[in-house]
C-alpha cells in the first residue's frame, strides 16, 4: 500500500455525471471516494446548503465538511448498518481489487462509504463507482423487500496529491468508525479494510 502515480496527468472530466459535482478521470492515480444512501441527509439542511453555495465564497469547502459531519451522525434508514448490506457492500469493493482497481483502504458506514481506490488500465473511476452502486443496490433492494432509490444518485471524488495526503486520507477512512462513535477501536468496526486486514494476521 502506498501512494503511486503522477498527478499531473489529473484532468478534469469532460461530463458533470447529472449534477454540479465536477468529477475528476485521473487515470493510475489513487481516488478518495465517498457516496451515500439516497434519505442520508435531511432536505432542510441540503436546501440551507445549497443557498449558502450560492452566496457565500468558499462555501463549497465548507458544505463538504458539513456533508461530512452530518453523515456521522446517522440520518436516515441507515440500511448499512445490517450485516448483510454491509457484506454485500463489502464483497463488492473486493471482487475486483486487483483487476479493475487496486483497493488501498475502505469503510462501510451505516449511511455511507469511502473507499480509496486506482483505477488500473484503462478503468475509469465513474465506471467503477457506478458498478460499485449498480450492483448493490439492486441486490440491497431485493434483500430488503422494497423499490424506490436506494443510493444518491451522485459521489464525492479526490484525486490523491502526494505520500502525505494518501497517509491522511487513510488515516480519516481508519478512524471514521470511532469518529462517529460507532466503536472506540478502528480495529472493532467489522466493515473496514482494517478489521478483514487484522483479523487474518
Amino acid at each position: 500500500m502506498g501512494f503511486r502515480g503522477p498527478t499531473s496527468r489529473v484532468k478534469p472530466s469532460s461530463r458533470l455525471h447529472r449534477t454540479r459535482l465536477p468529477h475528476f478521470e485521473a487515470g493510475e492515480v489513487p481516488q478518495h471516494v465517498c457516496f451515500r444512501l439516497a434519505d442520508s441527509l435531511p432536505q432542510h439542511l441540503l436546501r440551507q446548503w445549497e443557498r449558502d453555495l450560492d452566496r457565500l465564497q468558499g462555501a463549497e469547502h465548507q458544505n463538504r465538511r458539513r456533508i461530512d459531519e452530518a453523515l456521522d451522525q446517522g440520518h436516515g434508514a441507515c440500511w448499512l448498518r445490517l450485516p448483510a448490506i454491509a457484506a454485500l457492500v463489502r464483497d463488492a469493493f473486493q471482487y475486483f481489487d486487483g483487476h479493475l482497481y487496486h483497493l488501498h483502504a475502505w469503510v462501510v458506514m451505516p449511511n455511507h462509504v469511502h473507499v480509496l481506490a486506482t483505477p488500473l488500465g484503462n478503468h475509469s473511476l465513474s465506471g467503477i463507482v457506478h458498478s460499485w452502486k449498480s450492483y448493490t443496490a439492486s441486490h440491497a433492494n431485493k434483500m430488503l423487500k422494497r423499490n424506490g432509490k436506494f443510493w444518491h444518485e451522485d459521489y464525492f471524488d479526490r484525486f490523491i496529491r502526494d505520500e502525505d495526503h494518501f497517509v491522511e486520507i487513510v488515516k480519516y477512512i481508519h478512524w471514521n468508525p470511532v469518529k462517529a462513535g460507532l466503536c472506540t477501536d478502528p480495529e472493532d468496526w467489522e466493515w473496514s479494510y482494517c478489521y478483514n486486514r487484522c483479523s487474518r494476521d
